[in-house]
């Protein structure tokens, strides 16, 4: 996507491992939000929810201008789901499937224009980690 200025717009997507089981989380909704500056009020850019792979293929491309990124996490009914699979199984640790002590992660970066940015997060019950992909 090219702007006004001749610029590419730049892209982002995401992924979710859940490290507690060693798999793709399916069905987290992300919220993609975007400002110019910091300070800024954050305007909403899209949403999406991952697939099987724990994947977020179709969020947008972000406008021109775009120089901050959020994307917001809803892990709370992911981490329900799974505690209540587990609690169908009388063998099922309670304490590593108690459902989520962070409910949801908001994760903020910056971004140039022309740029790929992929952040995958890491994630499980009781702790999560990020970090700029390829």
């Amino acid at each position: 996507m090219t702007g006004t200025t001749g610029a590419t717009a730049a892209s982002v997507s995401t992924h979710i491992l859940d490290t507690s089981a060693g798999r793709p989380a399916e069905g987290v909704t992300v919220h993609l939000s975007v400002r110019a500056s910091a300070g800024e009020i954050w305007s909403p850019h899209g949403t999406s929810t991952t697939d099987g792979d724990g994947r977020c293929k179709d969020l947008p491309a972000l406008p021109e201008g775009t120089t901050h990124v959020r994307l917001h996490f809803d892990v709370e009914p992911y981490f329900t789901r799974k505690a209540n699979q587990a609690n169908a199984q009388q063998d099922a640790p309670r304490a590593r499937d108690s459902g989520a002590f962070f409910p949801e992660v908001a994760i903020v970066f910056a971004v140039r224009p022309g740029e790929h940015f992929h952040v995958p997060l890491l994630l499980n019950p009781f702790g999560y980690s990020v970090y700029r992909g390829s």
